[in-house]
């Protein structure tokens, strides 16, 4: 009832366990030379770091003479018509559009994410580390995010805010 060729198949297992594998390096090789040429950064226009604090963000425009300034959320008393409640910030990050941007991310005191959802941005604010992200937008306006990461009681009062303009 039973074929002694079929049951101690080993070269067929063999092939087709060692098929599989790779093809798989066959498709990681180039999405992982295509993954380290993504985090490259070339010749930026601007450079910005970014702190991460318990309920505010501190911005550094280093190009520009070491510009530094806070970010902190808006009170509900100072919003004006129209303003988000719990987004506006009282100093917003101002960009230009079409010019590339690098981002270096981190945080004084406990995990943080610096997350803008609408320019497809999140990165990790880690104290003692220095992360860095790069985009350009292309469309003018104003960009609201917030601190993604749950880094304490109040996390979701750290409102981000970019302004693009031409």
């Amino acid at each position: 009832l039973t074929n002694t060729n079929i049951t101690n198949a080993q070269e067929m297992e063999t092939i087709w366990t060692i098929l599989p594998a790779i093809i798989l390096v066959l498709i990681a090789l180039p999405s992982l030379r295509i993954l380290y040429m993504m985090d490259e950064i070339n010749n930026p226009s601007f450079t910005i770091k970014s702190i991460g604090h318990q309920w505010y963000w501190t911005y550094e425009y280093t190009d520009y003479g070491g510009l530094i300034f806070n970010s902190y959320m808006l009170p509900p008393l100072f919003l004006n018509p129209g303003d988000l409640r719990l987004l506006e910030v009282d100093n917003r990050v101002v960009l230009p559009i079409e010019a590339p941007v690098r981002m270096m991310i981190t945080s004084q005191d406990v995990l943080h994410s610096w997350t803008i959802p609408t320019l497809g941005l999140k990165t990790d604010a880690v104290p003692g580390r220095l992360n860095q992200t790069m985009f350009t937008a292309m469309r003018p306006g104003v960009y609201y995010g917030q601190c993604s990461e749950i880094c304490g009681a109040n996390h979701s009062f750290m409102p981000i805010v970019a302004e693009l303009i031409p």
